[in-house]
């Protein structure tokens, strides 16, 4: 019975017509009230997977989370959607908690987000002791654990309150899990293998590049520079790298605000707005910026400095394309990147730093590996990536062009750091066969030896370049404490010409950042410039992101197909019953007036079977469509009944007919007019399964008159919306 409920909110409540991979399984899954692990991308779907069967449920939902910005922008989406959901935090004024407690006590609230620091606190337990609940949702569950890339000691106490509450289903959602992490997980949480979902890592619409980092602002600038208009988050490891930077993109006019742990809480707060509302651009941010902003239109992410490890890398970059359309990943990196992170690392007790070295070693050989970028990034996570080229990274665009034999280039190299003693780094190498007259060089008599001034072919870019790939085909190692180069012994089967160096020479004028080819998107810009100015005064007028009202998936749909009646229009993605009472007049009055102006016809979205609009519907009369409305916005049965002057079997008669003409009526609002107990209205169901919905005194007969005709009318209601 639940099962088929899914779907059905699944289109009417988030205006969505399919599941997405894996999310029915997993819904099915936790219906059945099995402890549930679920490991999706970020952007995957993770969060439909408990808030459907949160409305499915009788009880509360119950879900944890570990930042403010993530709880907050979840209950913003739900409410907007009219799902009533609660949270509780130290961000709400005193009379904004109490009337969520109050939601809560009451149970009208359906879903309650907190921290796990308020879940643990005596008057929250004690309040939650005495209502039902049905679920247990940890979000980031990746914090339980050690091995973790964000280890939360207050996540462990988690453990010993599930035990709390023993009838409800358990469920741990993350995007970032190495096959450790996940057994760490379920071990803590004592969760059986089966009930493990593992969704592919693999964001197919993000390309993503790695470039050294030669001159980062011009790097940046002329990145940035791709996406006029466009959301993007550039990333530093350091507060002040983040002021300097923004200052910068700011002289260069770029519509761009900073974000980090050393500005006001009012500050950030103001910018992180302005940002999920599209009144900016740009925000430059450290690690404390992202996590749990559900802004589906971040068309870039730039790492301007070095990640401190894959997990962290692959959580950020998640941010950019979370609506499926392309979207764009640079990272820059160079050895003073490694010795920050190698200086944070030191912070550390003595066994985390054995776990962030390792982590840091993993992130390295991601940076310097030649083949396709998944292999080793889907690798780490445990997943085989099969595809030969995924054409959607540096490296698989590169790869294509024939390679260049680079062997004379680097025996001049190699040779250069054996008769430095293998004691010097990139930088001074690269000064002496380039005769530099930099101090350094002259200090240790350098310029004379027989490889100082060989190297004047090439550009200190071009031999930057080089030495990397000598690195990562394992020709000299660099030290990650010092930076000195040493050879290998293969450097020796190169000396003697046993073995060809092969390899890409980046060439002598710095080239612009490759853009991959854009996948062709037949849609009409100008009408979609329309209907976004149309959703951002919408959203500001409600005082909401842009994308609670509708993703810019839905306004490219509208301005591919031109929906001009509510009927077309619920075809289109991410439009369900409840936008379109919201929204749906004021859009189509724009894409009406503009079709109009520009002589267009309306394209009709193919294998698509929309359900009847209210004019549509045959013998739904207006007296009860108004009857279902006011239903809907919970006015109960008996007000129903007083108000119109007529009697309770009438008015069911009503809501019966809206039903069966595909008129939404509040499966929720169904079920709680029901007296019956939780094991009648089962048994009720079943009878209706069994001997059929047509007539009702079948099932009269078989309950021997124990439940009477409206209380079966109720339950028929309820099993045909279920269908």
């Amino acid at each position: 019975m639940l099962k088929n409920a899914a779907k059905k909110i699944l289109k009417q409540v988030f205006g969505y017509s399919e599941f997405r991979n894996l999310q029915k399984e997993i819904i099915d899954n936790i219906c059945n009230k099995n402890d549930t692990l679920v490991i999706m991308p970020t952007g995957g779907g993770k969060s439909l997977c408990y808030q459907i069967p949160a409305l499915l449920f009788e009880g509360l939902t119950i879900v944890v989370s570990p930042l403010i910005s993530l709880m907050k922008d979840q209950v913003e989406q739900l409410r907007a959607l009219r799902v009533s959901s609660a949270i509780l935090n130290s961000s709400l004024s005193y009379d904004e908690y109490r009337n969520n407690m109050s939601m809560v006590i009451s149970g009208r609230a359906k879903l309650l987000y907190l921290a796990p620091e308020t879940l643990m606190k005596p008057n929250i337990l004690n309040m939650l002791a005495n209502l039902t609940v049905d679920s247990l949702t940890i979000d980031e569950a990746h914090c339980i654990s050690e091995w973790g890339h964000d280890f939360r000691p207050e996540y462990r106490q988690l453990i010993e309150i599930r035990k709390l509450f023993p009838d409800a289903v358990c469920i741990a959602l993350t995007a970032t899990a190495t096959q450790r992490v996940q057994k760490d997980i379920k071990d803590c949480l004592g969760f059986n293998d089966e009930n493990e979902f593992i969704d592919s890592h693999d964001r197919k619409n993000l390309f993503i590049r790695i470039e050294p980092k030669s001159n980062g602002v011009s790097q940046a600038i002329k990145f940035i520079r791709q996406f006029p208009g466009q959301s993007g988050i550039v990333y530093c490891s350091t507060r002040k790298q983040v002021d300097d930077l923004y200052v910068l993109l700011d002289s260069e006019s770029f519509s761009v605000k900073p974000y980090h742990a050393g500005l006001s809480e009012q500050e950030r707060r103001l910018h992180q707005e302005m940002f999920i509302r599209d009144d900016i651009q740009i925000i430059v941010a450290t690690v404390a910026f992202g996590m749990g902003i559900n802004k589906p239109n971040v068309r870039f992410v730039l790492h301007y400095d070095m990640p401190k490890n894959i997990e962290t890398y692959y959580q950020e970059i998640g941010r950019a394309g979370r609506d499926g359309l392309r979207s764009h990943c640079l990272m820059l990196h160079g050895y003073g990147d490694i010795k920050k992170v190698q200086y944070f690392i030191k912070q550390k007790s003595s066994a985390e730093q054995k776990i962030a070295q390792m982590h840091l070693n993993a992130l390295l050989g991601f940076i310097e590996s030649h083949v396709c970028r998944r292999k080793p990034l889907l690798s780490y996570f445990g997943e085989k990536y099969k595809s030969k080229s995924c054409d959607m990274c540096d490296n698989c665009v590169t790869s294509q062009k024939p390679l260049q034999d680079l062997t004379i280039l680097a025996q001049k190299f190699l040779s250069c750091v054996k008769r430095t003693d293998e004691r010097f780094g990139i930088h001074h190498i690269i000064n002496v066969l380039r005769g530099s007259k930099e101090k350094k060089v002259l200090k240790f008599g350098h310029q004379n030896l027989s490889t100082y001034g060989i190297g004047m072919e090439l550009s200190r870019i071009q031999w930057q370049h080089l030495a990397r790939q000598l690195i990562q085909q394992k020709l000299m190692v660099q030290d990650q404490e010092y930076g000195s180069l040493s050879i290998t012994d293969d450097a020796w089967k190169v000396f003697r010409g046993e073995q060809t160096v092969l390899g890409l020479l980046k060439e002598d004028k710095e080239k612009e950042t490759v853009r991959p080819k854009e996948a062709p998107v037949d849609y009409d810009r100008n009408l979609f410039e329309q209907l976004r100015i149309k959703r951002k005064e919408l959203a500001d007028t409600a005082n909401v992101p842009p994308y609670v009202i509708f993703s810019d998936n839905t306004l490219i749909e509208m301005a591919t197909y031109y929906p001009q009646t509510p009927k077309t229009l619920l075809t289109i993605h991410g439009v369900g019953d409840i936008r379109l009472e919201r929204y749906g007049e004021q859009f189509l009055n724009i894409i009406k007036l503009y079709c109009e102006d520009h002589h267009i016809q309306e394209n009709i979205k193919k294998n698509y079977t929309p359900k009847k609009s209210v004019s549509e519907t045959n013998g739904l009369g207006p007296k009860s469509i108004v009857i279902a409305k006011m239903f809907n916005k919970g006015h109960a049965i008996d007000t129903l009944t007083e108000k119109f002057a007529v009697k309770k079997a009438t008015i069911l008669n009503h809501l019966k007919r809206c039903v069966e003409n595909d008129f939404m009526v509040n499966v929720e609002n169904i079920i709680a007019a029901s007296t019956l107990s939780s094991e009648m209205q089962s048994r009720v169901l079943d009878l209706f399964e069994k001997l059929g919905h047509e007539r009702l005194k079948p099932l009269y007969l078989e309950l021997d008159g124990a439940v009477d005709y409206d209380e079966l009318n109720l339950m028929r209601m309820y099993h045909l919306s279920m269908r």
